[in-house]
């Protein structure tokens, strides 16, 4: 175990590495496993378990189905379950993005990187992530030592203002939580 794993904040940060392996290690092929479109959770795992033609034969939510096999989207292997930069999946698409943040969301992993981006999703609760202790661990380290969060950022940010002598820019977005209370007022 290393000193940040002590921290309680970490916890919030990357999974543990037996959680992590586990998840992992759970059986998959590239050319069954995908993602189908669903009404309710925008896309779900699925199976094929036939193909004829352009079309293939699943099982969704345990009921047997036909359907184009262009609806389909491909799913990423397991070691990539949880990853920390969406940069790294093999299959870049709709259904593998909300999958891996709602995973790490569940996991209360609300820090995401895509790439140069951050993505941060609101847990509507505080999280032990902003303390003393948890900017300490950041300071100094390069961006894929440690698992994504804004003091990474802020950080790389400001060591390469400090060596480059150049200014450096951070664009926070995103949606105000009293906008979205005013638009759920509004009737439609």
């Amino acid at each position: 175990m290393n000193q940040h794993e002590k921290d309680p904040g970490w916890q919030f940060l990357r999974l543990a590495r037996d959680k992590l392996l586990a998840e992992q290690n759970r059986p998959y092929d590239s050319k069954k496993n995908m993602w189908v479109p669903d009404a309710e959770e925008g896309y779900v795992a699925t199976e094929i378990t036939g193909t004829k033609g352009d079309n293939v034969t699943i099982t969704v939510k345990g009921e047997e189905r036909t359907i184009k096999r262009e609806v389909l989207q491909e799913m990423n292997p397991p070691k990539y379950e949880k990853t920390e930069d969406m940069s790294n999946l093999t299959f870049l698409n709709d259904a593998s993005v909300l999958y891996n943040l709602r995973a790490r969301y569940a996991a209360m992993l609300i820090y995401t990187y895509s790439g140069l981006f951050c993505v941060v999703i609101n847990p509507y609760k505080r999280l032990p992530i902003y303390t003393d202790s948890v900017a300490r661990m950041f300071m100094g380290k390069r961006r894929t030592e440690m698992p994504p969060h804004l003091f990474a950022v802020s950080d790389e940010a400001y060591r390469n203002m400090l060596q480059n002598k150049e200014n450096q820019s951070m664009l926070i977005t995103g949606q105000a939580t009293t906008y979205i209370k005013i638009r759920d007022l509004i009737p439609q």
